[in-house]
């Protein structure tokens, strides 16, 4: 039994203002301005103290979450659980300033532990609000940023999170060696395909050669079709690099809408575009042969006439809002050595990172802080607990997550020929064995913190009756 994103959307979007400050942190008395942060809410199925599946929302408009996490869905019924997505400030309509939002000094609130207190006093709102609800265990769900939020959440918040479903969520990304995206970007391609990663990688230097002169560059443009004249390589370049990271993300066994209109597993598809006329010899058939391939990213629909590099992502993500939160806490190192993977080598340049983020934002990226504040290794969050991680083999992003059990309770489970969150879309016929598998253990995990959780309710219920009982006698 589901919910129609009908009913969803169509009844069910609300808007939390009380008590919200835009500034969680400052006691100043001078500190009351608030902010109206929406959220999606079904309750058709509570009873008194049903669970609340709460998703951590993430960068960008929470409907589009909402409609690629099916399998909160799909299990709400069996829990009696009442559902909400709740959108991250700075994101979809969530802004604290309006439109004035992305200015200094407006910006600096977007930080993940102003969200994370966003999301603990929208449950504190909504178990007050709701008498049904008042001692409700609460269950945090996320996939990508989101995932790293419902972790970190659990582990800030105990009193509030009773666990936390923590899908394709790179926590360790910022320790991660920096050219481990793009390996496993690379291995993903050639279980695909073997041949399609060499040719990739030999499109670099025709791309380089191509840009020395102003024909070149204009070839270029006609060849792939960009809206606009190109000035350099490397725009062109930073361009492919980042779709083939996506469509390596998206590389689901069905078709789908997430980050574009795809066809069933398209890194196939798209490698079989590049290999089945390809004569690597030839320097325009290799690049008339990538054109083929990025081509099923782009347009799969035949809608497109034109492609404009500056915009490879999908129109739900704020880029300004993510953008600035990479170059304040959340710093990825990312680098590729074209040995090991079908990437130009690039190295990591720590220098010219700080520079691009002083020149958008006057901000100076903190490496360290979310190492800090949140744990960067397994003896940093050994003594967390309920806690689920699971991650694809074939998303780059599980580069940087937690593959290993830590202990009992934090848990990981690896999908085999699994892309980035595939555990919690929802479900398909097509589905491997291994995310139903995945998803059988995370129900499994929901249903013992549930049933830990109201065990020491009673528990606690009853020790409080015997106190009261002594007291009196």
């Amino acid at each position: 039994m589901t919910i129609s994103r009908e009913d969803v959307f169509d009844f069910l979007e609300n808007y939390f203002n009380s008590s919200h400050f835009v500034d969680h942190f400052n006691f100043n008395p001078s500190n009351d301005h608030k902010y109206n942060q929406r959220y999606i809410l079904n309750d058709q199925y509570a009873l008194n103290n049903s669970p609340i599946f709460f998703y951590t929302g993430n960068e960008g408009d929470i409907q589009w979450f909402c409609e690629n996490t099916g399998f909160v869905w799909e299990i709400a019924p069996k829990f009696s659980a009442v559902v909400v997505f709740a959108e991250h400030r700075y994101y979809g309509v969530s802004l604290p300033f309006g439109n004035d939002s992305f200015v200094d000094p407006n910006i600096n609130y977007l930080t993940s532990e102003q969200a994370l207190a966003d999301y603990a006093y929208l449950i504190k709102f909504l178990k007050s609000d709701n008498p049904k609800l008042k001692n409700s265990p609460v269950i945090a769900f996320g996939g990508s940023y989101g995932g790293m939020l419902s972790a970190w959440f659990r582990m800030k918040y105990p009193n509030i999170i009773t666990g936390a479903i923590a899908a394709s969520a790179p926590i360790w990304q910022f320790v991660t060696e920096c050219d481990a995206f793009q390996k496993v970007v690379t291995d993903s391609f050639k279980k695909s395909d073997s041949d399609c990663p060499d040719a990739i990688r030999s499109s670099w230097d025709v791309i380089n050669e191509f840009s020395k002169t102003p024909k070149g560059l204009n070839d270029l443009q006609k060849i792939f079709k960009l809206c606009s004249p190109i000035k350099n390589a490397q725009d062109l370049k930073d361009w492919l690099a980042d779709i083939y990271g996506n469509i390596a993300m998206a590389n689901y066994p069905y078709e789908t809408n997430f980050l574009a209109p795809l066809p069933a597993w398209p890194v196939k598809v798209m490698c079989k575009n590049i290999t089945k006329s390809l004569n690597k010899t030839d320097p325009l058939n290799l690049l008339e042969s990538i054109y083929s391939g990025i081509n099923v990213f782009l347009n799969y629909t035949g809608q497109s006439k034109c492609f404009d590099i500056d915009t490879d992502t999908p129109f739900d993500i704020n880029m300004v809002s993510w953008t600035y939160q990479t170059c304040t806490e959340f710093v990825f190192p990312m680098c590729s050595n074209g040995i090991d993977d079908m990437f130009e080598k690039q190295d990591w340049d720590i220098i010219e990172y700080n520079k691009d983020c002083f020149n958008q934002f006057k901000t100076i990226p903190r490496f360290e802080w979310p190492i800090i504040q949140y744990g960067g290794n397994q003896d940093d969050i050994k003594y967390h607990s309920n806690i689920l991680f699971s991650n694809g083999d074939l998303d780059p992003w599980s580069a940087g997550g937690v593959l290993k059990d830590v202990n009992s309770k934090l848990q990981a489970v690896l999908i085999e020929n699994g892309a980035h969150h595939l555990d919690l879309r929802e479900s398909n016929a097509h589905d491997p064995d291994s995310v139903i598998y995945a998803r059988l253990k995370e129900i499994d995990a929901i249903d013992t913190w549930i049933r830990e959780y109201n065990l020491n309710f009673v528990l606690a219920l009853k020790m409080a009756s015997i106190q009261k009982d002594t007291v009196e006698n």
